[in-house]
């Protein structure tokens, strides 16, 4: 506007005013927009420091050197969550894997919300001797560890054992196990898996014929490893596929963990959930209803073959003698009658008492007494 006339600026300079307004305008629009967004990154910094470890997890002790029997306090960050961790003692660096740590002294911690966790671990000498590590990992879930230089005072140090010329193997995809489980399987026969692992050789050297472990654990106890050979070549650079199978004891069942191992480092981890045989089961309930009654019923059978017969009247078991006093006495009428018939027939055949049953042989009639008729009354 101009001062002296009251009306709007014009010209060049009206033209030059607007797009200095214009850039003021955004410049304390952009300043309220940062002021505004300032706090939030102060209040999430907890929460993103864990974020920025967790891929890199972290872990402190509170002493670097202490002797047997104390203790010490183990703290970590950027874990994952609620995930379940192991703290182990090792020796030797842990080159030789959890052989090399003091395993029934280990403890076990559970990660908070943020991921942090914090634990007494007592001190204890391990079964390799130093340079020695704290050695946490996770115990389910992904795979995640970390290792702390840690020194025990009074233990032996030694040097490291000598690399391996050959190539140097890794993992480079997750490890699976093929295969199912079949009938006998079923009845408690060893359940049997391939466990597949594509491996790249990281050495300049190529790696011929190695020879890998292959441990299974089943719960808290120390996996049983044995010693496979994988017949083939990895290039020096180059990647390959192992397959190598893999046993557990007849009758297993439950939460295994396969690990592979070579050059005294552990490769890979699989879990494996092996199902109850209940075939075994089922048999031995049906061995336990069936004999039972199989040896009552020779029992029995044994029984009723010695014990004693009881006989009848004419020399029949006294069993067989099931005939009703009725038809014992239909049966003896046709016979006393087929008697009287040859009594009458044959008179003077030495049998006549024998065709009078009725008769004893003290009341049977004489045969000297007359058989004449008796006069009648009055006759002479």
């Amino acid at each position: 506007m101009n001062g002296g006339t009251g009306r709007p600026r014009t010209g060049p300079a009206a033209r030059t005013e607007r797009p200095l307004r214009q850039r003021a305008v955004a410049v304390l629009v952009l300043c309220l927009a940062l002021a505004a967004a300032a706090p939030f990154p102060v209040a999430a910094a907890p929460a993103a420091r864990y974020a920025a470890a967790e891929g890199h997890p972290t872990v402190h002790l509170s002493r670097k050197e202490a002797g047997k029997g104390g203790t010490l306090t183990v703290t970590g960050r950027g874990w994952r969550p609620k995930a379940l961790l192991t703290l182990l003692i090792c020796g030797q660096n842990m080159i030789g894997g959890t052989n090399s740590c003091a395993n029934g002294d280990g403890r076990a911690v559970t990660t908070d919300a943020h991921g942090a966790f914090r634990g007494r671990l007592p001190v204890a000498e391990p079964p390799k001797p130093c340079p020695c590590v704290v050695h946490v990992a996770t115990v389910t879930g992904e795979a995640a560890d970390a290792d702390v230089a840690f020194k025990v005072a009074g233990h032996p140090v030694a040097p490291l054992p000598a690399e391996r010329t050959g190539g140097r193997l890794t993992v480079l995809a997750q490890p699976r196990l093929a295969g199912s489980s079949g009938l006998l399987t079923w009845f408690g026969a060893p359940a049997q898996r391939r466990l597949t692992v594509t491996v790249g050789n990281l050495g300049s050297a190529p790696a011929k014929d190695p020879v890998f472990r292959v441990g299974t654990a089943h719960g808290v106890f120390a996996p049983e490893w044995e010693e496979q050979q994988w017949r083939g070549t990895v290039p020096a650079g180059k990647k390959a596929e192992v397959t190598l199978p893999v046993e557990l004891p007849a009758g297993a069942h439950g939460d295994y963990l396969v690990s592979l191992e070579y050059g005294g480092k552990v490769l890979a981890e699989q879990p494996w959930g092996v199902g109850r045989p209940w075939g075994v089961t089922l048999f031995w309930v049906l061995l336990c209803g069936v004999v039972p009654t199989a040896v009552f019923r020779i029992g029995m059978a044994l029984v009723d073959r010695v014990r004693p017969r009881r006989t009848g009247g004419r020399g029949r078991p006294a069993g067989r003698t099931t005939t009703t006093g009725r038809s014992r006495a239909a049966g003896t009428g046709p016979r006393i009658r087929n008697r009287t018939a040859r009594a009458t027939a044959d008179p003077g055949t030495p049998g006549d008492s024998a065709a009078l049953p009725w008769f004893t042989p003290d009341t049977a009639p004489s045969t000297t007494t007359s058989t004449e008729r008796p006069t009648s009354k009055g006759s002479a």
